[in-house]
């Protein structure tokens, strides 16, 4: 598919992220005023809200975008998915005769308050990345157990916090917590001091399923409306503490970090790729009718608080071992219901080479190899003040389609937790 041109000049840039072929789905405030939907085009955000209370955008007989949040779209099934796209691309496209009227609709990006762009209702993190879980598992098990006996059959998942996602921008608080430290006797309450984050993406279910009722593979791709940049940070003295017998709990508890864009799927459409070859067969209701992964590219940025921003690591979602709608049908076999709102993070991105590694802990391999940045100092983990910026696209015939930036920056933690 080539550039849809747009009367918004800026969005026909090829570099542009929000091209009239991205149309993402943000919520936003500008002033003192109300928070709307909204979608970005060009550098611009146009302001769904009005357009439906003006009459230019009817899904229906009951408004979608009186509240600010996705939600009532994505419960409202495909068809107004798609209707969506087509109404909004006839009023932005080149030539359009809506062009006068939805002008005085749009907004600078630089002018506005970016929000959570929908109501996370439930939230699921994956263990899904082959080079991830294999680095890992290397760390603490050594190459010949890496990988535990399960991996290569299931996509391995615990149940996180909805009430922890947070929109890009929100600052993210060293936690407290339980540590034992290898030469402890007993454990100690402390900040963390092993603080990381993980690059992922982020699949928001727009279809809720029924209780009882598993789905397949083929349906859990239907239900998925679009997805985000995820970084879900992760306190990793914490967690080998705290993660025997039943996983990650407080080390994943801080904060969930996404993008403020929902890409909706139809924008990824041309850049479906299919998982990586099998090293074991997969049991049948796990198999992918077509290919399921995106060929997105994938980068982090470390900014200290007076430095520069160092690229510490470039990789690509099409690096999963499972994909989303792997993940979600598999989720739904103990007869669980999905629900609109739902958050599935992918689990850590990595790729096969130390420049690819979507965490700290791979890419200082525990700490025991310090990654230096432009300025000359080093990290291991995470210092106070530090911003980490994710970034992802996909590169299409003359146009980019970006997920806007994932941007957290790590403030002290307190001095003391119980202080009244």
């Amino acid at each position: 598919m080539p550039l849809l041109r747009s009367w918004v000049d800026s969005a026909n840039s090829a570099s542009c992220p929000f091209p009239l072929n991205n149309l993402p789905c943000g919520v936003f405030s500008k002033d003192d005023r109300a928070p709307h939907c909204g979608v970005a085009i060009g550098y611009k955000v146009l302001d769904v809200t009005a357009l439906e209370a003006f009459g230019l955008l009817r899904l229906g007989e009951i408004p979608l975008f009186d509240k600010p949040s996705y939600n009532a779209l994505m419960a409202s099934g495909p068809e107004n998915w798609r209707k969506f796209r087509e109404i909004l691309v006839d009023l932005l496209l080149e030539g359009s005769k809506w062009a006068l009227a939805v002008r005085p609709l749009l907004h600078d990006l630089a002018d506005v308050r970016l929000h959570l762009p929908f109501q996370v209702v439930e939230y699921t993190d994956f263990y899904a990345g082959r080079h991830h879980a294999f680095n890992v598992g290397t760390m603490f098990r050594g190459p010949e157990n890496a990988l535990p006996p399960n991996w290569l059959h299931i996509p391995i998942g615990y149940n996180g916090r909805a009430s922890s996602v947070v929109v890009s921008g929100t600052e993210v608080r060293r936690p407290w917590g339980q540590i034992k430290g290898p030469n402890d006797s007993e454990p100690k309450f402390a900040p963390s001091e092993r603080f990381d984050i993980e690059l992922e993406l982020g699949a928001i279910v727009g279809l809720p399923s029924e209780y009882g009722r598993p789905v397949s593979v083929e349906q859990a791709d239907a239900m998925i409306f679009g997805y985000v940049l995820l970084n879900d940070w992760s306190a990793r003295d914490i967690q080998a503490w705290e993660y025997q017998p039943l996983g990650p709990f407080q080390a994943k508890a801080t904060a969930t970090t996404i993008s403020p864009w929902i890409v909706m799927k139809a924008a990824l459409e041309p850049f479906r790729v299919s998982t990586p070859e099998r090293e074991v067969p997969l049991l049948s209701y796990l198999n992918e009718p077509r290919p399921l992964l995106y060929n997105i590219d994938l980068e982090v940025g470390l900014r200290p608080k007076d430095g520069g921003e160092s690229v510490i690591s470039r990789t690509n979602y099409r690096e999963m071992y499972y994909s989303a709608p792997q993940q979600l049908a598999h989720h739904t076999t103990c007869g669980c219901s999905m629900r609109t709102g739902d958050l599935l993070g992918s689990g850590t991105i990595s790729g096969p080479t130390k420049e690819s590694r979507g965490s700290l802990l791979e890419l200082s391999w525990g700490g025991r190899e310090p990654i230096e940045l432009q300025d000359g100092t080093i990290r291991t983990f995470i210092e106070d003040y530090d911003t980490l910026v994710l970034r992802g696209s996909s590169q299409g015939d003359g146009f980019t389609i970006g997920f806007g930036e994932c941007i957290g920056t790590v403030t002290p933690a307190l001095n003391d937790p119980y202080a009244s």
